[in-house]
């Protein structure tokens, strides 16, 4: 349910950021990582440059090759059939691999939550994205606030469950807001992305 809203939500802000319908259905088929896509969709909405909005949003996505290297050892993929798993490797996918008791439970787990959320992020996507474009100007009914109240929703309960994660955010809107007056539109982003994937390399 939350992932078909989110998707919903996702096609609405592409459309609202000046996608087209096909491009915002490609992003989700591609990509399938609500953050990085709602971050670019947002860059993109705000005048950014197309290069530095998916340069933020592949940093963004980078905590999923964390989790790519803790799910090897239980999904045991080899072949070409690893760079299909690799693109479902997301927070959800994880957190059901990861919490099951055996390796073939974590393979089940694993082909079940992808497929599943697969499927309803690309439809609610094209749903989302259809109906906003039959509304003429989105930003006229508020809805180029949904990207951004989402992409919020998403991070929300990373951010409540560790203090660690709420000082690192506010340290990056910080640098993110302190550049924007003097760089492009989505290089602030990137910048703060890098900034705070540094301090957590650390």
């Amino acid at each position: 349910m939350a992932v078909g809203l989110s998707g919903l939500a996702f096609g609405a802000a592409a459309i609202t950021a000046g996608l087209s319908v096909a491009q915002a259905c490609v992003l989700s088929l591609l990509t399938f990582t609500g953050a990085s896509q709602f971050a670019l969709a947002g860059a993109v909405g705000a005048g950014g440059n197309l290069v530095a909005a998916s340069a933020g949003a592949l940093l963004l996505g980078g905590r999923n090759t964390l989790y790519g290297l803790r799910m090897a050892d239980l999904l045991r993929v080899r072949g070409p059939r690893r760079l299909l798993a690799a693109h479902g490797v997301i927070d959800e996918t994880a957190a059901v691999t990861l919490a099951q008791p055996t390796p073939a439970a974590a393979r089940a787990g694993f082909v079940t939550t992808f497929a599943s959320l697969y499927i309803t992020w690309n439809l609610s996507t094209l749903g989302g994205a259809l109906g906003t474009s039959f509304l003429g100007d989105p930003a006229v009914l508020g809805l180029d606030v949904v990207g951004p109240a989402t992409f919020l929703a998403i991070l929300w309960p990373r951010l409540a469950a560790s203090a660690e994660l709420r000082w690192l955010a506010l340290g990056g809107a910080a640098i993110a807001l302190g550049a924007t007056p003097f760089l492009p539109p989505g290089v602030p982003v990137l910048l703060s992305a890098a900034a705070v994937l540094v301090v957590m390399a650390r």
